[in-house]
């Protein structure tokens, strides 16, 4: 298994991975040490190395040719980290543009905006090797929770609008929501639901300690750099074991998240009622946030296109947990382009609690004229109107550009 261990952790006979691709040119992998006795040893531990990369199932043949190890400072560490905050304390984010007509989005954007930089804190302390006290984020996660109490579409619909810059530190405050909002469906109360929500605030720490050049990679990975990356799950289950304040359930979500239920999944290829149901939850809410979001290798998918896909990857999800996930954003998301039987093109701009199949929506387009048309909002659940869904539309198809902004999710 390829992971980062700590110079401390390193001992002599473990085989060094000698890593394949451009990322092996990353400005902090400075440093080359030939390892040929343990006097190699100590002087890496003793010249500022924070962190080696090397393959731990594989044994060194000491007899053999000396193995090179790639090493990252800890000054180069803490430098990268430094330029990573200050760039998340700068950077426009694609919410502040938000119609600040709207309270509920209006409030759900202002807590993005104080949630991000916590959690870019956050990964960047563990990038630099420090325990992470789980406790630290249970605020927030208060916060959170309230808010999809209060409102559990508007702070789902403004995680949509994440750039792929602001992916990694928004994506776990999204999932942490989608968290909270599932297992208020699945009935979850109290206690277990705070362990669902902080569960999913730190699902992915382990991605901290990733080489960025992988993490942010545009395009695919190679074989090496997948398997770097199907180890973060490993490493943040151990980063919060070290740091001692996370429970059972934040452990295993964050061990378990990419599991499956016909066992095809990873890091332990468990499978059915191996899995316990809050990683359950965590699988569903992880892929649904990240395939519906802008990554730096692929554009989001329309959350209603998400779901329909989702439901066809058989043996991916317990079906229990992904039906409550879909009453729970909707069977028609709030963004999604559904043709009407009128003709007309529309976007659904709320959910109708009483029935889901009936969401309220804003027609802009006519297909019988195939031209738009004044935007028209409507209700489908309510006695007075006549027109119904038909079926979703694939926005590609269409090549609309403002379906957010029609949603009155997004300011023009």
């Amino acid at each position: 298994m390829i992971k980062k261990i700590s110079v401390g952790q390193l001992r002599m006979g473990m085989h060094v991975h000698e890593f394949c691709g451009s990322w092996m040119d990353h400005p902090f992998w400075r440093s080359k040490f030939t390892l040929k006795s343990d006097a190699d040893f100590e002087r890496i531990k003793s010249g500022g190395v924070a962190e080696l990369w090397i393959d731990t199932d594989k044994g060194l043949d000491v007899e053999g040719p000396a193995a090179t190890v790639r090493a990252i400072t800890q000054e180069a560490v803490a430098d990268e980290v430094e330029r990573e905050l200050e760039f998340v304390a700068s950077m426009p984010m694609e919410f502040d543009a938000l119609d600040s007509g709207d309270a509920a989005m209006a409030k759900a954007a202002a807590l993005y905006r104080r949630s991000v930089p916590k959690i870019a804190s956050m990964f960047g302390e563990a990038r630099l090797g420090k325990a992470i006290d789980a406790g630290q984020c249970e605020e927030l996660v208060e916060e959170i929770s309230e808010s999809v109490l209060r409102n559990p579409g508007a702070l789902i619909s403004v995680a949509r609008l994440k750039r792929a810059d602001e992916y990694t530190y928004m994506h776990s405050v999204a999932v942490c929501a989608l968290m909270v909002s599932l297992g208020r469906q699945l009935g979850l109360q109290g206690e277990q639901l705070k362990k669902a929500g902080l569960a999913g605030m730190l699902h992915d720490l382990g991605k901290a300690v990733m080489p960025l050049d992988v993490l942010n990679k545009p395009g695919k990975l190679t074989d090496a750099e997948f398997d770097i990356m199907k180890s973060h799950p490993e490493r943040g289950h151990e980063m919060l074991l070290e740091g001692g304040s996370a429970g059972a359930v934040v452990l295993d979500v964050c061990l378990h998240h990419h599991e499956k239920v016909d066992g095809s999944g990873y890091p332990h290829k468990l499978s059915g009622q191996q899995i316990s149901l809050f990683a359950k939850m965590g699988a569903v809410c992880d892929v649904y946030d990240a395939v519906t979001s802008v990554r730096p290798y692929k554009s989001g998918w329309d959350p209603g296109e998400a779901l329909r896909r989702m439901a066809q990857w058989k043996g991916h999800f317990e079906p229990r947990v992904f039906q409550a996930f879909v009453k729970t954003v909707g069977i028609y998301p709030v963004g999604s382009l559904l043709r009407l039987q009128s003709g007309k093109l529309a976007v659904v701009t709320a959910q109708n609690a009483q029935n889901l199949l009936q969401p309220k929506v804003k027609a802009f387009f006519s297909t019988k004229s195939n031209m738009r048309i004044e935007p028209l909002e409507m209700d489908l659940g309510s006695g007075w109107c006549q027109d119904k869904v038909l079926r979703c539309e694939s926005p590609d198809d269409w090549q609309f550009k403002d379906l957010d902004i029609l949603a009155g999710v997004k300011r023009n």
